[in-house]
């Protein structure tokens, strides 16, 4: 796989990285600081804004690397591709990403983060207790799998059987994403993971979503889907507090 140019940084033609290609803050070749700057001296203020516009370059081509995959998948979510949707450069891109496998990895991850962040702020919303607020939650954890993210990130995991660049990355990040996937859910559900059952009652709702999330790839599958929610909501409720003897 290449570089996020799609080649090698000493393979670009001559002309390609032009001066508006070199991110904010950036020096230029050659470019000396301030003899009389120290180490821990205040930097200029206008270094502040620059990098506030480098955070918001990258932000905007990890947002459009997500849509490319959930929209093109792996095969049509070129370097070119990306950047043209994020309104950038190609050396802007390769500022922030040396390869395309850094690239897409980096952006499913920033976006998982989102998620989770907004997963923490939808749950404040929840039923207190009791079957509702079972209900409530692995309603919402379907509702990821089933949404854009999902399909983005199924693109990366498909690709990365065939890519051996991507697939180290693309293991990491899928490990550390259902581990927090698995602890949020228990936390949300208020699981005792002590209690035989519980642990593997909550592992089998998260694997229904993504199975759920699979379905829907193909066809509107909501009404068939509320079903299943309703049910297993049930079933996970009565496993979470069974009846008192």
């Amino acid at each position: 796989m290449g570089v996020v140019s799609d080649r090698t940084a000493a393979e670009h033609e001559p002309g390609e990285h032009e001066p508006g290609d070199r991110e904010p803050g950036e020096h230029e070749p050659g470019k000396r600081e301030p003899a009389d700057r120290q180490p821990g001296d205040r930097q200029p203020a206008d270094r502040e804004p620059k990098q506030d516009r480098a955070r918001a370059t990258r932000q905007r081509i990890l947002s459009a690397a997500v849509a490319c995959l959930a929209e093109h998948g792996w095969s049509g979510s070129t370097v070119a591709v990306v950047c043209a949707r994020a309104g950038v450069t190609r050396g802007a891109a390769q500022h922030h990403f040396r390869t395309r496998e850094e690239l897409f990895t980096a952006a499913i991850a920033h976006m998982a983060e989102e998620w989770l962040a907004a997963v923490r702020a939808r749950a404040r919303a929840l039923p207190g207790s009791g079957q509702d607020r079972t209900y409530a939650v692995v309603d919402m954890l379907v509702a990821v799998h089933t949404g854009p993210l999902f399909r983005a990130a199924l693109h990366l995991w498909v690709a990365a059987t065939d890519e051996p660049a991507l697939r180290t990355r693309v293991a990491a990040l899928e490990a550390r994403i259902g581990r927090e996937a698995h602890r949020l859910a228990v936390e949300f559900l208020a699981a005792d993971e002590s209690v035989p059952g519980v642990r593997e009652a909550v592992q089998a709702t998260l694997d229904m979503a993504r199975g759920l999330g699979l379905a829907n790839l193909l066809s509107d599958d909501s009404a068939r889907r509320a079903g299943i929610v309703r049910q297993w909501s049930r079933t996970l409720d009565a496993v979470l507090r069974p009846p008192a003897a």
